[in-house]
């Protein structure tokens, strides 16, 4: 087993606190690792220590700080095979998506590093005579970093990156579900020599770091990947301070599939979204409708789908299509939400029961006889259940697929450019996805609506997520 540390201020420690928290292995429920049950106190000396650095940091040419990034990708790379194995064994990951994960995060600290000539500000012309006035963008600050446990290591990419390029510095507190990755990122940190204090690591439970961090007068923006409940309580703990909140959160991707789409890829590009990380991401399909003169065929053809899909130990079988949920509150969430969804009517097409006695696997799982009213379709699930309901025009299914408190994610399947333009226009989601799979690019831009959050990542506009505003008015008098 090992000892993780806390990276504070250059430096690897210890909690204050003396105490640990254990981290699991979903796949076999055995203790791998324990993280420093991080205090107050440790927020704190994180926080003093990015607030520090963080005016030389904003000081240093934004070409220079692009140069830390790349030596933070290169590092990435150097240790890949460390990183895949990690979250294999932390998170579940299959050997696929683990690896896509490592790479993708690497990928992100260069395209970030991109940005360096690319933040830029503006000239307006004034209403009065000798006067300019210039818009200028300034690094927000400190930000807090708090991340999930679906996709914990490319997280600290995401929001790492963004901040460093614009000049912030960060402290970032991983999910005590899965910490290793994120503390042994302290370790590339530290070989490529980043400036103290520039990225810190803050271990320990969400309820004590990250309210303590969201609450603080230390910070100038907290940036959540996490739950609708875990939003709500960080925005309650900044709102004493009026800070500036970015909030990534749970999502209900409704898929809608037409007559005229090419059924066997669409059926999938269905699966795909549904049984991604394990069905473990806020914007998988949550939700499939399907128009009823097609309703038979296609279901026939992704149940076939669905049963072929290999559950098992990732470490163990790298051959697995899905590896465990994350923990077992959530095994427990979605037998709960399926034995529910019985009750109401559906019936089960695969799956519907946990996969052995050890480790919390759950099976591909089709539902059918599913209505709308349904708790199913309505409450996020986060687990690979997909519930398929008929649909006979266009304006009713884009009502129902607006029907929810989220806003993140949505698909549409179908040949005609006319259908595809209707429902996306009408689509309340701040992502839609013609033709393909659910999983967004990192030069676009990663925002929902809704209670699905504020803000959000990728791309230019996520840059601007931690870039403040002033606005300079010149005024001459030699004319």
């Amino acid at each position: 087993m090992k000892d993780l540390k806390m990276y504070i201020n250059g430096k690897f420690v210890e909690s204050r606190s003396g105490q640990w928290i254990d981290v699991l292995n979903p796949s076999t429920e055995e203790v791998i690792s324990r993280q420093p049950d991080g205090t107050i106190e440790d927020v704190n000396e994180a926080l003093d220590a990015a607030r520090a650095a963080q005016k030389a940091w904003g000081a240093t040419p934004a070409i220079e700080r692009a140069a830390w990034l790349k030596k933070l990708a290169d590092g990435v790379r150097k240790h890949r095979d460390e990183f895949v194995d990690i979250i294999m064994r932390e998170q579940g990951k299959t050997l696929t998506w683990a690896s896509v994960e490592v790479d993708v995060t690497a990928e992100y600290f260069d395209y970030m590093a991109s940005f360096a000539r690319h933040i830029e500000g503006e000239i307006i012309p004034s209403d009065r005579r000798g006067e300019t006035i210039m818009l200028t963008k300034k690094p927000i600050g400190v930000v807090a970093g708090i991340l999930p446990w679906n996709f914990p290591f490319f997280l600290i990419a995401r929001k790492a990156g963004a901040a460093l390029i614009a000049g912030c510095t960060i402290v970032i507190k991983p999910s005590q579900i899965t910490p290793e990755n994120c503390t042994e990122f302290g370790k590339v940190i530290d070989e490529v020599g980043l400036p103290a204090g520039v990225i810190n690591i803050v271990t320990g439970r969400g309820s004590v770091i990250g309210n303590e961090m969201a609450g603080s007068p230390k910070i100038d923006i907290v940036s959540v990947t996490g739950s609708v409940g875990a939003g709500e309580s960080i925005m309650a703990a900044a709102s004493k301070n009026i800070t500036k909140v970015s909030l990534e959160l749970g999502g209900k991707a409704p898929a809608i599939v037409f007559p005229d789409a090419d059924l066997e890829a669409s059926a999938q590009w269905v699966l795909e979204s549904r049984i991604g990380n394990n069905g473990q991401i806020c914007n998988n399909a949550e939700r499939l409708y399907v128009h009823k003169d097609i309703k038979k065929e296609f279901t026939e053809i992704l149940l076939k789908k669905f049963q072929a899909v290999k559950v098992g130990d990732p470490c163990q079988d790298h051959s697995v299509d899905m590896g465990p949920l994350v923990e077992k509150r959530a095994l427990e969430s979605v037998e709960a939400k399926v034995a529910k969804a019985i009750a109401q009517g559906a019936k089960v097409l695969c799956g519907g029961q946990r996969v052995g006695d050890k480790g919390y696997f759950y099976p591909a799982t089709l539902l059918d006889n599913c209505t709308q009213d349904m708790d199913i379709i309505h409450e996020e699930t986060f687990g690979p259940v997909l519930p398929i309901i008929e649909f006979e025009d266009i304006d009713q299914v884009i009502a129902w697929a607006n029907d929810c408190e989220y806003g993140l994610a949505s698909s549409v399947f179908t040949k005609n450019i006319d259908i595809a333009a209707k429902v996306t226009r009408n689509l309340e989601f701040g992502e839609t996805y013609i033709n393909r799979e659910h999983f967004e690019a990192i030069q676009g831009f990663h925002a929902g609506v809704k209670k699905s959050g504020i803000g959000g990542a990728d791309g230019k506009h996520g840059i601007e997520e931690y870039l403040s505003t002033q606005v300079v008015y010149l005024a001459t008098h030699m004319e």
